[in-house]
């Protein structure tokens, strides 16, 4: 075996095609590690090309734990080597394979690939949640990605042990395709300097498109895979946008995640010579001397700021740039258009997010509004050559092009031409298409996944999917966790205070809610479910969860869920028979959206552990609603608390003196911010029933100002009354009714003198 032979042939042709090239050596770890030495000596690559994720220590090159592989987003390397013997996760590879520059190789230490499946790790013992062992996880993963690296362009394979080499990775390709060179158009307004800094047409494309933001009342969308440049694209356009005076705000999922932005920004106002004070990592602000002895009076600034901060201050400001906007709710991106003009950048296939359910949500609403919107895709890679076998078997490995059935296959189906099934682990890895289209709808159905989640699907023993399917192509799929279950030992870490993985509901229920027998009863959690965009609202998701029922209802005590409370999920739940056990009092920092619990009984045991979950909710939530959630949606208040269910009518256990009180804000002159206590028992014993017939923005008023307690003003401004006045009488016809529910013979009584 000549490992130097190869490696330099392998160099040669990727240097030739301005390509990557995949080496995988696989034996024991030592002789892994000691081969890549010789590689990198075989591949003339100085040091600080040279980048090994490994957990192994005392190398002369860089080195980062594989856990660490993120800290390479954005970074270019002659040789990644990944040690995929400790800490290998699927994330690993997604985050590091990008860092490889065209010529470059990419370079896996793997064990003998016949072994690997078998093998388990830290990574399997991620997947083994209580009660579930590590002997419980599968090896579906690695033996998918064993098979791609066996047969998928460009990948060399090495066997030390036998020291053969199995395949050379040379595809023999003659040319490759060149992207055409990035030009200055003719009447750009943003500066030469600005396009000079671009490495493709396809991004000096990009940037001229984001020359629309300099006008109020425009948006532009940027679509492109990884490693097209669409962020350093969007970090000259905010640069320039600055130095014109402009106020900035750049939004993520993370405030790593517009790293690149920021840094292709700072360079680009260095080269125009134009100065910057207060600079901190997250906020460019323009100011200060020139290079040139003068004096700046711009005043504009590109600032970070989390998606919910950004949603509130963007009406202030004069553009917002959403950086990987696939990776954020539709709620989120529908508030970044109070913005006098915003650009959304994402990713159309990666772990960043799904491309195509950005496209397909949240593009009618951007369609439908009143803005000039523009259309960029980038197709030319930054790093290496268009054809890039490394790119694409990344794609194939990590499944980051799974997309649901095309619509015209779906279109006709209904609840009545759907069958039901279980894809089991075992039928998904057999079936690659089956197995794209249901992981495809399920990246739809989540603002983030990542490669990580592939591997839970088809290895994870807690983890089981349903789907139903029209002609053969899969039109809605739920991912399901089994829960609870456990021994008395691991509830009583539970409560406290110990984390368990995967089990969610008993968790939060355990120790947040402290209920020491939360983790008894078993469950099933609905984690995420999802029908194809082009059959949703025809009943399709509630008929996948009344077979998920049927089937499953006998085995366990429960059927759980746990999602960012929107009024229309609610709804959906809560049509569904699943009840409100728990609002969390915190926001999602990336969806800014607080998560509501909600469970269905299905046995005896589960009944007992959902009304008492209920009647703690119901006995808590007057109080959290006028302090940590005194600014949540008042129609997810509405819903959540209607869907609670708990057992019994609401009983209003008022003093004579208070239902006088009460009676008199109603009927008489008494005002309601005399004493809350009555008022907020009234209010929640109507969202609870149901029964006193109230419209919408009377509920609305309820909520906002009996049991969240906004002051007159606001409210007023909120519920588009004519004057304050006009809503303090509402309120007062809204408590007549419920005083006539709800009220004790002191309240008749007491009536009677008004009516």
């Amino acid at each position: 075996m000549d490992l130097t032979g190869l490696t330099q042939a392998l160099r040669k042709e990727a240097r030739r095609l301005d390509q990557r090239r995949l080496l995988v050596l696989q034996g024991t770890r030592d002789d892994c590690i000691d081969a890549a030495f010789s590689v990198v000596d075989a591949a003339g690559v100085a040091d600080d090309d040279v980048t090994l994720l490994s957990t192994r220590e005392g190398f002369r090159f860089e080195r980062y734990r594989p856990k660490h592989a993120g800290r390479l987003l954005g970074t270019t390397r002659e040789v990644v080597v990944l040690d995929a013997f400790a800490e290998f996760s699927p994330n690993a590879v997604g985050k590091s394979v990008g860092a490889v520059d065209g010529g470059g190789l990419y370079v896996l230490l793997v064990p003998p690939l016949a072994e690997w499946p078998d093998r388990r790790d830290d990574f399997d013992e991620s997947l083994a949640v209580p009660p579930f062992e590590l002997d419980d996880v599968g090896g579906r993963f690695r033996s998918r990605l064993c098979s791609t690296l066996r047969d998928h362009p460009g990948v060399a394979l090495v066997d030390l042990d036998s020291e053969t080499v199995e395949r050379d990775g040379r595809t023999g390709d003659d040319a490759s395709p060149t992207a055409p060179s990035p030009h200055v158009p003719a009447a750009a307004a943003f500066p030469r300097e600005a396009y000079e800094a671009c490495l493709t047409r396809d991004q000096s494309r990009a940037l001229s498109s984001l020359e629309r933001l300099r006008n109020p009342g425009s948006a532009v969308v940027v679509e492109a895979d990884r490693g097209r440049g669409k962020s350093s694209a969007a970090g000259l356009a905010a640069a320039t946008l600055a130095a014109e005076g402009r106020d900035v705000v750049v939004t993520a999922p993370s405030v790593d995640g517009a790293a690149a932005l920021f840094e292709r920004a700072r360079a680009l106002l260095a080269t125009l010579g134009i100065a910057t004070v207060a600079d901190d990592e997250h906020t460019i602000q323009i100011g200060g001397e020139r290079d040139d002895g003068g004096c700046s009076n711009v005043t504009g600034r590109v600032r970070y700021r989390s998606p919910v901060d950004a949603v509130a201050e963007a009406a202030s400001v004069d553009v917002v740039i959403a950086d990987e906007a696939a990776a954020l709710p539709v709620e989120l991106l529908t508030g970044l258009l109070d913005a006098p003009a915003a650009a959304f950048v994402t990713t159309v296939h990666g772990y960043e997010g799904a491309g195509r359910g950005f496209s397909v949500r949240f593009r009618d609403t951007l369609d439908d509004s009143d803005r000039d919107v523009v259309d960029v895709r980038m197709d030319d890679p930054i790093r290496y050559a268009r054809g890039d076998p490394v790119e694409s078997w990344s794609f194939r490995a990590l499944l980051l092009d799974a997309r649901p059935p095309v619509d015209a296959a779906v279109a006709d189906a209904t609840p009545e031409s759907v069958s039901y099934r279980e894809l089991s682990a075992d039928d998904l890895l057999a079936d690659e298409h089956l197995l794209s289209e249901a992981f495809g709808l399920l990246v739809l159905a989540h603002y983030r996944t990542e490669p990580d989640d592939l591997a839970r699907l088809l290895d994870a023993p807690n983890l089981s999917v349903r789907a139903l399917t029209h002609e053969g192509h899969v039109v809605s799929v739920a991912l399901l966790a089994r829960e609870g279950g456990l021994d008395a030992d691991t509830r009583a870490a539970m409560y406290d205070g110990e984390r368990v993985r995967g089990n969610m509901l008993p968790d939060v229920l355990t120790s947040q809610l402290r209920d020491p027998d939360a983790a008894a009863p078993v469950g099933y959690r609905v984690m995420r479910i999802a029908t194809h965009d082009a059959v949703r609202r025809r009943g399709l998701g509630s008929r996948l969860l009344r077979e998920v029922h049927n089937e499953l209802g006998s085995e366990v005590d429960y059927l759980g869920t746990g999602f960012g409370a929107t009024p229309a999920l609610l709804d959906f739940w809560a049509d569904n028979g699943y009840r409100t056990v728990h609002l969390a009092t915190t926001r999602n920092a990336a969806s800014g959206e607080h998560s509501a619990l909600m469970v269905e009984p299905t046995s005896d045991e589960g009944r007992a552990f959902a009304n008492r979950h209920a009647r703690w909710f119901r006995e808590r939530i007057g109080a959290v609603l006028s302090d940590a959630l005194s600014d949540l949606d008042p129609d997810v208040v509405r819903g959540a608390v209607a869907a609670c269910d708990a057992a019994g009518d609401p009983v209003v256990d008022c003093s004579a003196y208070e239902w006088r009180l009460a009676v008199a804000a109603a009927y008489g002159p008494g005002l309601a911010d005399m004493a809350p206590r009555p008022f907020r028992r009234l209010a929640l014993a109507h969202l609870l029933d149901g029964d006193a017939d109230l419209s919408s923005r009377a509920e609305r008023l309820l909520v906002r100002k009996v049991l969240q307690a906004h002051d007159w003003e606001a409210v007023t401004d909120e519920l588009d009354y004519v004057s304050t006045a006009e809503c303090m009488r509402s309120l007062g016809r809204a408590l007549q009714p419920l005083v006539d529910r709800y009220g004790d013979e002191s309240a008749v009584a007491e009536r009677e003198r008004y009516t």
